[in-house]
């Protein structure tokens, strides 16, 4: 079941270097498992992961994540 928060994290990935879910997970300290699952709609990250993910892109949670309740 999808959860009601959409994201640009791949978008952002690809904006940042073609950054990987690899690299991505290693900067925030999850595995590309958790990365992968979220950024399909299937995980909603708790607060302070998704905290952790919009500082690698120097950008805010909003510019992220979407609520779509």
């Amino acid at each position: 079941m999808a959860v009601p928060i959409a994201n640009h994290i791949r978008r952002l990935r690809f904006e940042h270097g073609e950054m990987t879910q690899s690299e991505l997970a290693d900067r925030i300290g999850m595995t590309r498992q958790t990365i992968a699952a979220i950024e399909a709609g299937k995980y909603a990250p708790s607060l302070e992961a998704a905290f952790r993910i919009a500082r690698v892109f120097n950008t805010g949670v909003e510019d992220v994540f979407q609520w779509q309740g």
